[in-house]
C-alpha cells in the first residue's frame, strides 16, 4: 500500500521556523505567545459587475500580524489558491523580513482568491477598487501599507491608491498617497522599485560568493518563476558572468546547458502574460526534471512550498537562495542542510523588495523625488549590512542562514515588546 505524503502548509512551515529559533534564543514565553498568532484576521466578500453584465463575489484577505515596530507592510496577491492560512503564514514571514531588514514596519499580507488571467483589465480594475473600498480603513498610510506581489504590479497599486484618496476629503487626499507602495513612477512610485527585489536576490549571491573568496563568472543558475523577480535577479546576474541554465513556470520548464539568453525570454514571455512557453531559444523538459538539473545556484522565485521533502534531495547545487516567500518547506531545508547545501532565506534574500517599499514610502511622505542611482545605491547599503549581520551570527553561533536571520529579525522584536511593555 502507497503511503501519500501529506503536504505542509505554509502556515505549518512558518510555525516549525518560529518554534525553532524561539527555542534556540530562549524567547521569552509572554512575547511568545504574543507572536504565535496574529493581531487582525479580516476576510472581506464584495461583488463585482463582469463585462458581462454578470454580478461575481469575490472573496479577500488581510492579515495583520505585528505592529510592534510600526504600520503593517506587506504585499497583496490575486490567486485562485490563496486562503486564510497563506495570508497569515505571508503576514507573519513580513513581521520578520521588516525587522530583519531594520525596518519601522510590521508585517501584512492579502490579497484576493482569483485567477486573473480570467479576467479583462476593466474587470481587474473593478475587482482592485471594490476590494479596496471594502477593506476601507483597514489600510492606511501610517497603519497598513499593501505593496505588489504574485500577480499584482503597479498598476493594481495606482487602482488602490486613487479608490483609497478618493474616499477622503479633498484637502487630505495627496497626504494619503503613500496608502500603497510599488505605484508607477507618474502616481508617486520610486525609480528603481521595479527592480528592488530582483536586485537584492542578487546582491545577496554575489554577496555570498565574495564570502568564499569566489566572483560569479561562469557561476551557472536555474529559476523556478521568470516574473519581476526571476527576471531582474536573472538580469544582474547575467551582468556578472553567471549563466542561466534552465528556467520553470507554471506552463513550461525550459532547458539549454550553453545558457539562455535572459533578455530575450524576457521579450517574448512580456507580452505572454510572463509565460515562457513557447521560447525557441531553449529546449522544452519535464517539469520533475527542473530540481535536479546540475548548476551551482537554485533560485526559487514562484510561489511557497516547491522544495520539499519529496524533491529537495534532487538538488546538486551549492546555493539556494530564496527570491520567493516561503518556497522552501522545513522537511526540505533539513535535507539540504544535510547534503551541505546553503540557503539565504527568502526575509534576507527577498528583502530588497520591501526596503524599497521603504523608501516610496518616505519619499511620499516627504514630498520628496529620488533618482534611480540615488535608490540603487541606498538599497545595496542596507542591504550589504544586514547581510554581514546575518553572516556573523551563522559563523558565531554555528547555525545556518536561516535560523541566523530568525535570531536577529525575533531578538529585534523582543527587545522592543520588553522596553515598551504591554498595555495597559
Amino acid at each position: 500500500m502507497n503511503k501519500t505524503i501529506e503536504r505542509k502548509s505554509m502556515y505549518d512551515t512558518v510555525m516549525q521556523q518560529f518554534n525553532k529559533t524561539a527555542d534556540a534564543i530562549n524567547l521569552d514565553p509572554e512575547i511568545r505567545k504574543i507572536l504565535e498568532v496574529t493581531t487582525n484576521e479580516i476576510v472581506v466578500h464584495f461583488p463585482v459587475k463582469l463585462d458581462t453584465g454578470k454580478i461575481k463575489i469575490f472573496t479577500g484577505y488581510r492579515v495583520q500580524h505585528s505592529n510592534v515596530l510600526g504600520p503593517y507592510k506587506g504585499g497583496l496577491r490575486y490567486h485562485p489558491s490563496l486562503d486564510i492560512e497563506d495570508a497569515k503564514a505571508l503576514a507573519m514571514w513580513m513581521t520578520w523580513k521588516t525587522s530583519l531588514a531594520g525596518l519601522p514596519y510590521g508585517g501584512a499580507k492579502g490579497g484576493i482568491q482569483c485567477d486573473p488571467r480570467d479576467y479583462s483589465l476593466s474587470e481587474l480594475e473593478r475587482i482592485s477598487r471594490r476590494f479596496t473600498y471594502a477593506l476601507g480603513d483597514n489600510i492606511g498610510p501610517e497603519y497598513d501599507i499593501p505593496a505588489p506581489d504574485v500577480n499584482t504590479n503597479e498598476q493594481t497599486m495606482a487602482w488602490i491608491a486613487d479608490t483609497y484618496m478618493s474616499t477622503k476629503p479633498t484637502a487630505e487626499r495627496s497626504r494619503n498617497k503613500h496608502v500603497v507602495t510599488g505605484k508607477p513612477i507618474g502616481s508617486g512610485g520610486l525609480e528603481g522599485r521595479d527592480r528592488s527585489t530582483g536586485y537584492g536576490v542578487f546582491l545577496n549571491i554575489k554577496l555570498w560568493y565574495k564570502s568564499q573568496n569566489e566572483t560569479l563568472e561562469g557561476k551557472t543558475f536555474i529559476v523556478q518563476g521568470f516574473g519581476n523577480v526571476g527576471y531582474w535577479a536573472s538580469h544582474f546576474l547575467k551582468n556578472e558572468g553567471a549563466i542561466l541554465i534552465a528556467v520553470q513556470d507554471a506552463h513550461a520548464t525550459l532547458y539549454d546547458k550553453n545558457g539562455i539568453d535572459v533578455e530575450s525570454l524576457h521579450q517574448h514571455s512580456k507580452p505572454r502574460k510572463g509565460s515562457i512557453q513557447g521560447f525557441e531559444g531553449a529546449i522544452e523538459i519535464l517539469p520533475e526534471e527542473f530540481f535536479g538539473i546540475e548548476c551551482n545556484i537554485v533560485i526559487p522565485a514562484a510561489m511557497g512550498n516547491q522544495i520539499t521533502s519529496e524533491n529537495a534531495h534532487k538538488i546538486k547545487a551549492e546555493l539556494v537562495a530564496e527570491g520567493a516567500n516561503g518556497p522552501t518547506d522545513f522537511d526540505g531545508e533539513a535535507i539540504l542542510l544535510e547534503n551541505n547545501i546553503v540557503i539565504i532565506p527568502d526575509i534576507l534574500c527577498n528583502s530588497g523588495g520591501v526596503i524599497g517599499s521603504y523608501f516610496e514610502w518616505l519619499q511620499n511622505r516627504n514630498g520628496e523625488i529620488w533618482h534611480q542611482e540615488e535608490v540603487m545605491v541606498k538599497l545595496e547599503k542596507k542591504m550589504t549590512e544586514v547581510f554581514h549581520k546575518v553572516e556573523a551570527i551563522a559563523k558565531e553561533g554555528k547555525v545556518d542562514w536561516r535560523t541566523a536571520a530568525y535570531i536577529l529579525a525575533i531578538t529585534r522584536i523582543e527587545t522592543t515588546f520588553k522596553q515598551r511593555g504591554i498595555f495597559p
